[in-house]
Protein backbone atom coordinates (compact mmCIF):
# COMPACT_ATOMS: atom_id res chain seq x y z
CA UNK A 1 0.00 0.00 0.00
CA UNK A 2 2.90 2.34 0.68
CA UNK A 3 4.15 1.90 -2.90
CA UNK A 4 0.77 2.89 -4.29
CA UNK A 5 0.52 5.81 -1.88
CA UNK A 6 3.90 7.10 -3.02
CA UNK A 7 2.84 6.92 -6.67
CA UNK A 8 -0.35 8.83 -5.99
CA UNK A 9 1.47 11.52 -4.01
CA UNK A 10 3.82 12.00 -6.97
CA UNK A 11 0.99 12.73 -9.42
CA UNK A 12 0.41 16.33 -10.50
CA UNK A 13 -2.58 18.04 -8.86
CA UNK A 14 -5.82 17.63 -10.77
CA UNK A 15 -8.22 19.86 -8.87
CA UNK A 16 -6.65 23.11 -7.68
CA UNK A 17 -3.96 21.94 -5.24
CA UNK A 18 -5.64 18.53 -4.80
CA UNK A 19 -4.87 15.16 -6.35
CA UNK A 20 -8.37 13.72 -6.52
CA UNK A 21 -8.25 9.92 -6.69
CA UNK A 22 -11.37 8.02 -7.74
CA UNK A 23 -12.03 4.55 -6.31
CA UNK A 24 -14.84 2.97 -8.31
CA UNK A 25 -16.28 -0.51 -8.70
CA UNK A 26 -19.47 -2.45 -8.25
CA UNK A 27 -21.38 -2.19 -4.98
CA UNK A 28 -19.94 -4.75 -2.59
CA UNK A 29 -16.54 -4.88 -4.29
CA UNK A 30 -14.63 -3.60 -1.25
CA UNK A 31 -14.17 0.05 -2.20
CA UNK A 32 -14.72 1.49 1.26
CA UNK A 33 -12.33 -0.90 3.00
CA UNK A 34 -9.64 -0.38 0.38
CA UNK A 35 -10.07 3.40 0.43
CA UNK A 36 -9.74 3.41 4.22
CA UNK A 37 -6.47 1.48 4.08
CA UNK A 38 -5.14 3.65 1.26
CA UNK A 39 -6.08 6.79 3.20
CA UNK A 40 -4.11 5.51 6.17
CA UNK A 41 -1.09 4.90 3.93
CA UNK A 42 -1.52 8.49 2.74
CA UNK A 43 -1.17 9.76 6.31
CA UNK A 44 -4.87 10.21 6.86
CA UNK A 45 -5.98 11.55 3.49
CA UNK A 46 -9.66 12.58 3.49
CA UNK A 47 -12.13 10.11 2.00
CA UNK A 48 -15.35 11.37 0.47
CA UNK A 49 -17.87 8.51 0.25
CA UNK A 50 -20.39 8.87 -2.54
CA UNK A 51 -22.91 7.12 -0.29
CA UNK A 52 -22.94 10.43 1.59
CA UNK A 53 -23.79 12.34 -1.60
CA UNK A 54 -26.38 9.98 -3.09
CA UNK A 55 -29.88 9.48 -1.68
CA UNK A 56 -32.85 7.16 -2.01
CA UNK A 57 -34.37 9.46 -4.60
CA UNK A 58 -31.09 10.12 -6.43
CA UNK A 59 -29.01 6.96 -6.44
CA UNK A 60 -26.94 8.30 -9.35
CA UNK A 61 -28.38 11.71 -10.15
CA UNK A 62 -26.04 13.56 -7.76
CA UNK A 63 -23.43 14.98 -10.14
CA UNK A 64 -24.61 18.60 -9.97
CA UNK A 65 -24.63 18.55 -6.16
CA UNK A 66 -21.11 17.12 -5.99
CA UNK A 67 -19.79 19.62 -8.52
CA UNK A 68 -21.34 22.56 -6.67
CA UNK A 69 -20.47 21.53 -3.12
CA UNK A 70 -17.08 19.88 -3.61
CA UNK A 71 -15.45 20.04 -7.03
CA UNK A 72 -15.77 23.76 -7.79
CA UNK A 73 -14.58 25.02 -4.39
CA UNK A 74 -11.59 22.66 -4.37
CA UNK A 75 -10.72 23.68 -7.93
CA UNK A 76 -10.38 27.23 -6.65
CA UNK A 77 -8.23 26.15 -3.71
CA UNK A 78 -11.06 26.86 -1.28
CA UNK A 79 -12.53 24.59 1.42
CA UNK A 80 -15.51 22.52 0.30
CA UNK A 81 -18.54 21.59 2.38
CA UNK A 82 -21.07 18.91 1.55
CA UNK A 83 -24.33 17.80 3.12
CA UNK A 84 -24.17 14.16 4.18
CA UNK A 85 -27.20 11.98 3.50
CA UNK A 86 -28.61 9.94 6.38
CA UNK A 87 -29.96 6.72 4.85
CA UNK A 88 -32.06 5.91 7.92
CA UNK A 89 -33.57 9.36 8.41
CA UNK A 90 -33.85 9.85 4.63
CA UNK A 91 -32.61 13.42 4.95
CA UNK A 92 -29.47 15.46 4.42
CA UNK A 93 -27.63 16.71 7.46
CA UNK A 94 -25.68 19.92 8.07
CA UNK A 95 -22.68 20.71 5.85
CA UNK A 96 -19.47 18.83 6.62
CA UNK A 97 -16.17 20.61 5.84
CA UNK A 98 -13.73 19.17 3.32
CA UNK A 99 -10.62 21.37 3.17
CA UNK A 100 -8.10 21.03 0.34
CA UNK A 101 -5.49 18.32 0.96
CA UNK A 102 -2.61 17.00 -1.14
CA UNK A 103 -4.65 13.84 -1.86
CA UNK A 104 -8.40 13.31 -1.48
CA UNK A 105 -10.04 9.95 -2.18
CA UNK A 106 -13.45 9.91 -3.86
CA UNK A 107 -14.92 6.48 -3.16
CA UNK A 108 -18.12 4.98 -4.47
CA UNK A 109 -20.02 3.62 -7.43
CA UNK A 110 -19.74 6.28 -10.10
CA UNK A 111 -16.53 7.89 -8.87
CA UNK A 112 -15.17 7.47 -12.38
CA UNK A 113 -18.20 8.77 -14.19
CA UNK A 114 -17.80 10.92 -17.31
CA UNK A 115 -18.49 14.24 -15.59
CA UNK A 116 -15.85 13.62 -12.91
CA UNK A 117 -12.98 12.12 -14.90
CA UNK A 118 -11.52 15.49 -15.97
CA UNK A 119 -11.03 16.31 -12.27
CA UNK A 120 -9.31 13.04 -11.31
CA UNK A 121 -5.57 12.59 -11.02
CA UNK A 122 -6.11 8.81 -11.17
CA UNK A 123 -8.99 6.35 -11.35
CA UNK A 124 -8.77 3.00 -9.56
CA UNK A 125 -11.24 0.21 -10.29
CA UNK A 126 -11.94 -2.60 -7.83
CA UNK A 127 -11.62 -5.70 -9.99
CA UNK A 128 -14.43 -8.01 -8.85
CA UNK A 129 -17.20 -9.37 -11.09
CA UNK A 130 -20.48 -7.61 -10.50
CA UNK A 131 -22.49 -10.69 -9.52
CA UNK A 132 -19.87 -11.65 -6.93
CA UNK A 133 -19.68 -8.09 -5.63
CA UNK A 134 -23.46 -7.79 -5.36
CA UNK A 135 -23.67 -11.12 -3.53
CA UNK A 136 -21.08 -9.86 -1.03
CA UNK A 137 -23.04 -6.66 -0.56
CA UNK A 138 -26.30 -8.50 0.03
CA UNK A 139 -24.68 -10.72 2.65
CA UNK A 140 -23.17 -7.67 4.33
CA UNK A 141 -26.43 -5.72 4.52
CA UNK A 142 -28.73 -8.58 5.48
CA UNK A 143 -32.30 -9.50 4.66
CA UNK A 144 -33.74 -6.16 5.80
CA UNK A 145 -32.07 -4.49 2.80
CA UNK A 146 -33.30 -7.04 0.25
CA UNK A 147 -35.77 -4.71 -1.45
CA UNK A 148 -33.24 -1.89 -1.58
CA UNK A 149 -30.67 -4.14 -3.22
CA UNK A 150 -33.15 -5.22 -5.90
CA UNK A 151 -33.65 -1.59 -6.84
CA UNK A 152 -29.95 -0.81 -6.54
CA UNK A 153 -28.84 -3.60 -8.88
CA UNK A 154 -31.19 -2.35 -11.61
CA UNK A 155 -29.98 1.23 -11.13
CA UNK A 156 -26.30 0.23 -11.16
CA UNK A 157 -26.74 -1.84 -14.31
CA UNK A 158 -28.31 1.16 -16.04
CA UNK A 159 -25.62 3.54 -14.79
CA UNK A 160 -22.65 1.52 -15.98
CA UNK A 161 -24.37 0.69 -19.28
CA UNK A 162 -24.66 4.41 -20.00
CA UNK A 163 -21.48 5.63 -18.32
CA UNK A 164 -18.91 2.86 -17.71
CA UNK A 165 -15.93 3.58 -15.49
CA UNK A 166 -13.70 0.53 -15.88
CA UNK A 167 -12.51 1.31 -19.44
CA UNK A 168 -11.12 4.60 -18.12
CA UNK A 169 -9.36 3.20 -15.05
CA UNK A 170 -5.61 3.70 -14.89
CA UNK A 171 -5.20 1.04 -12.23
CA UNK A 172 -7.04 -2.16 -11.34
CA UNK A 173 -7.16 -3.30 -7.70
CA UNK A 174 -7.62 -6.96 -6.80
CA UNK A 175 -8.00 -8.13 -3.22
CA UNK A 176 -5.81 -11.11 -2.38
CA UNK A 177 -5.24 -13.26 0.68
CA UNK A 178 -2.20 -11.11 1.48
CA UNK A 179 -3.72 -7.70 0.81
CA UNK A 180 -4.13 -6.03 -2.57
CA UNK A 181 -2.58 -6.32 -6.01
CA UNK A 182 -2.58 -3.20 -8.17
CA UNK A 183 -2.02 -3.61 -11.90
CA UNK A 184 -2.30 -1.39 -14.99
CA UNK A 185 -5.85 -0.62 -16.06
CA UNK A 186 -7.42 -0.29 -19.52
CA UNK A 187 -6.61 3.42 -19.68
CA UNK A 188 -2.91 3.03 -18.84
CA UNK A 189 -0.81 4.17 -21.76
CA UNK A 190 2.05 1.80 -22.70
CA UNK A 191 5.39 3.29 -21.77
CA UNK A 192 3.85 5.70 -19.27
CA UNK A 193 6.12 4.47 -16.51
CA UNK A 194 3.11 3.24 -14.56
CA UNK A 195 2.98 -0.28 -15.94
CA UNK A 196 4.48 -2.18 -13.00
CA UNK A 197 2.22 -4.40 -10.91
CA UNK A 198 2.27 -3.53 -7.21
CA UNK A 199 1.60 -6.10 -4.50
CA UNK A 200 1.20 -4.91 -0.95
CA UNK A 201 0.41 -6.70 2.27
CA UNK A 202 -2.59 -5.90 4.47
Amino acid sequence: MQLLAARLRALPPSLGPVRLIGVDGHAGSGKSTFAGRLAAALDGAPVLHLDDIASHEQLFDWTDRLLAQVIRPLAQGEPAAYSRYDWRARAFGPPRPLPPAPVILLEGVGAGRRALRPHLAELLWMELPREEAWARGRRRDGAEQHAFWDGWVAAERAHFAADPSRPHAGLLVRQTAEGYEVSPGPARRPGSGQDVTLSDGP
